[in-house]
Order: C-alpha cells, then structure tokens, then sequence
C-alpha cells in the first residue's frame, strides 16, 4: 500500500498544491486574505507595517505588521478595470462608474439633485472614414454594386454578401492597400485635441446663438461632462457622452433661462461639424486634416420614468459596463490588454489581421523623429488612441479617489484602524509580489465565483428584484 506521500506525488501538480495549502496551520487566515480581495485574480502582496500612536502621548494606540501572516506577507486587489484581466476587480470598478455617472444624472455624492432638471445629452460621435469596410446591414447586402468594379489593387469594390454580426469580416477592409492606416492611427493619437477642440467650439456657438460674447459666455455657463471610449468592429474609437449645462460655477450654479436642451443641440451639431486639426507636416506622411465624423447621435435624457428621451439609470450602466470591457473580449476590436514591447509581439498578438496592421502602422510610425512627442510606439497596444477609457470635466461629478476613500471608510467602520483625530500614523510597507500560484488561482476563483453567487442571490431577494 503506498503512504500518503506516495499518493500525494501520483496527482497532479495543481491538486498537490491545493491540498498543501489546506494543510498548513494558516489556511485560514490565507482564505481570509483571498475572500477580503473579493477572488482578485491578480493580488499585489505587501511586506509591512503600521502604527497608530497618539500625537501628543506617542503611546502605540494600535500596531499591525505582517509577520504573522501566511508567508509574512498580506495581499490587496489589483485594482485592474478589464473584466478579460480580473473580474472581481472590473465588478468594482463598473459600480465606482456608475455611481460616478449616475451622480452627475441624478445627483447624489455631493452633487444638488436639482441637475436632473438641467439641458443635458447622450452624445456619440464617431471616427471618419479611412476606407470602406465590411458591414453588417440587418440583413441587407454588405456593400451592393450595380456594376462591378476593381480597386487599383485589383480588389473588389463592393461585397453582395449579407454578413451577421458575428461574421469575423465585419469591420475589415475591402482592400487593405486602399484603406488609410496612418491617417487611422494618427486620428487615435489626436483623438483628445478633437475633444477638446469639439467643446471650445461648442462654447462658441452656444455664444453666437445667445448674442453673447465667448467670454460672456464663459462666466454664464459651464459645460460638464462624462466620456467614455469605444471602439467600433473597424477598430475605430468612437466617444459616448453625457454632456450638461450648468451655471458659471459647476453644479452648485442653476444655468440662465435661455439655456434648453433645443439650443444645446443645435450647437452641438454645428460644433462638431466645425472641427478641423492640421498634424505637422512630416516628409513621410505629407499633412492630414482631422475631423469628426458625419455619423452624430445626440439623445436627450430622462430621469426616472419621464416619457422622452434616454432613462439616466440605463446611460450610467451602459457607460459603467463598457469600461470593463477588455480589449481581447470577444467581439472587440480594440487591440490588446498590455503594451508591445517589439514587433514580434504584434505577429503574436491574438487579433485581427486588420488590427495586426494598425499595430504595425504605429511601430513604424513611432520610428519617425517627427512624430515622437505622440509615442506612438508605447500606446501601439491601443492602436494609437492615448487617453483614458474615461474622462470627466472637474465639476461634472465626484471622483474614483472619492468613491474608493468613501467605500474604504466604510470597511474600516468598527475598527481600530485609520487616522482618527490626535493620532499619527506610521506606515512601511514594500512590494515583494503580484499573483497567484496556479493552485491559488484556483482557489481565489471558486470564492469569487461564490460571492458573485451570493451577490445574485441577494439581488434576487430585494423588492422588485432592484439593483444590490
């Protein structure tokens, strides 16, 4: 009969390691650890120390370290927003993005509620077009011709096909050697310098539709704003909006009587359409004209169950779900989750050919003197585009910093620990790793798959079956 150790060689890698973890003395507190980073798939462990004493005694109030604990070390979540990264983590940061959405909507977290009442818009406005692509048309043909024709490349000009919108073809070029890949990634690189022009402008007509003067109008009213980036199935990024009027001093300061959602609108439209950005000229690319484009949906909000319009809550989940989605989940078309380090790691990148080329494109384009200030080569992972998958204006709402403070506050509830008043706080602490083993791994999933089971469970028992 073989003894235990015998038997425990015989099974797999991982389950060895499982049951080695069950057997040591601080299992338990280990499993506390995994369940207080909710299953984070990708911990960062810390080495360290804190002390709480009184600011005017020194007396130690109160001392932790982690000399006791499994491997002398404690882990935190990893904070990653991609659901493709680590869900546990992204579930958090969708619902910090909702409620920061939603209190821009609707008030709450600092903001007056009276901002419901106020012009406000679901915007999005898209990319122009670099070369035609396949198309999914609701069962339509793709791209109908009434005469055949080829592209100087001897390509195809139109597609009879009908695709769906699982068809891998949508979204890729009918021919790759028309399709315009540095004015692609070049529009990603200035894609916050047409924002910002996008909203100098609306400044302006708002200021000619009122018979003010722009700096008049400055100190009548305050455009607030959330936006978040998509990108579309042609690798395209396309921005979403809230956008609201307020007074001159944020969301405190109710906008003048003339301002009305008609008039925001209006001056919308004719601001995007007025955007236009000249890129430096270079030898090797000539000079390219930026714009937004012509594709514009502008849909006024509602709150609550008013009888026109977007509802407020909808907009906020829409906007907090899509910021977790990562960049190789399916049906993206937005690159990868990490950064490229040479060209080989484009050839093995797990993307579309289309996107494959994009991300060639910005590593030879980021060898150019001229256009290294963009970095192109740094943010080839995301085609380009170097901004935040979300932005905000200053006044639009609270902040992440605030929303993560508030929930940490609320853990700390009952406890010893945090700065109360008259103490001072010591803190050491130093990175010493990130991860888990491939037996923990499989442990911290279980317990994440069980508190989203428990989550699920007690949103079922609230009234209505409402939001936990």
């Amino acid at each position: 009969m073989l003894d235990r150790a015998a038997r425990l060689r015989q099974l797999p890698e991982v389950d060895q390691e499982i049951i080695c973890l069950a057997r040591d003395p601080l299992f338990g507190r280990w499993l506390e650890q995994i369940t207080a980073t909710g299953g984070c798939a990708h911990p960062i462990h810390l080495s360290g120390s804190t002390t709480v004493r009184d600011a005017h005694t020194g007396e130690v109030l109160h001392h932790y370290d982690t000399s006791a604990e499994p491997g002398e070390r404690i882990m935190v979540r990893c904070r990653n927003r991609r659901a493709t990264v680590c869900p546990p983590c992204s579930r958090l940061h969708a619902g910090d993005t909702f409620h920061l959405v939603r209190a821009g909507l609707l008030g709450g977290k600092n903001i007056p509620t009276d901002v419901r009442e106020r012009p406000r818009l679901f915007l999005t406005l898209t990319a122009p077009g670099f070369g035609p692509v396949h198309r999914a048309t609701n069962g339509e043909r793709c791209r109908p011709r009434r005469s055949a024709g080829t592209c100087e490349h001897g390509r195809p000009i139109g597609c009879p096909a009908v695709h769906t919108d699982t068809d891998p073809s949508v979204g890729q070029p009918l021919c790759p050697d028309c399709y315009d890949y540095s004015a692609h990634i070049l529009w990603h690189a200035h894609a916050g310098r047409l924002w910002k022009a996008f909203t100098d402008n609306l400044y302006n007509h708002l200021a000619a539709r009122t018979g003010l003067t722009r700096t008049g109008l400055r100190r009548t009213v305050r455009i607030s704003y959330a936006k978040v980036a998509e990108y579309q199935r042609r690798s395209a990024v396309h921005v979403h909006a809230v956008v609201r009027l307020d007074g001159a001093n944020g969301p405190d300061d109710d906008p003048p009587a003339w301002a009305s959602t008609g008039m925001l609108t209006d001056a919308i439209r004719t601001a995007v359409a007025a955007v236009r950005l000249r890129t430096h000229y270079t030898p090797a690319l000539g000079e390219h004209e930026l714009t937004w484009g012509t594709e514009l949906d502008s849909r006024p909000l509602r709150s609550f169950g008013g009888p026109d319009g977007l509802a407020d809550e909808a907009v906020a989940a829409y906007v907090a779900k899509y910021v977790t989605k990562g960049a190789s989940a399916a049906g993206s078309a937005g690159g990868t989750d990490y950064r490229l380090n040479s060209p080989e790691d484009i050839d093995h990148a797990p993307v579309s050919q289309h996107v494959r080329t994009l991300m060639r494109t910005c590593w030879r384009l980021g060898s150019l003197a001229e256009l290294e200030p963009l970095r192109l080569r740094a943010w080839g992972h995301t085609l380009g585009y170097r901004g935040h998958i979300l932005t905000k204006s200053r006044t639009y709402s609270t902040t992440y910093g605030a929303l993560r403070a508030e929930r940490a506050e609320h853990e700390r509830a009952g406890t010893d620990m945090g700065d109360a008043p008259g103490t001072v706080t010591d803190a050491r602490w130093r990175y010493v790793g990130s991860g888990h083993t491939s037996g923990a791994a499989l442990v911290a999933a279980g317990i994440a798959e069980d508190l989203a089971l428990n989550r699920e469970i007690a949103r079922e028992e609230l009234p209505g079956g409402g939001a936990a």
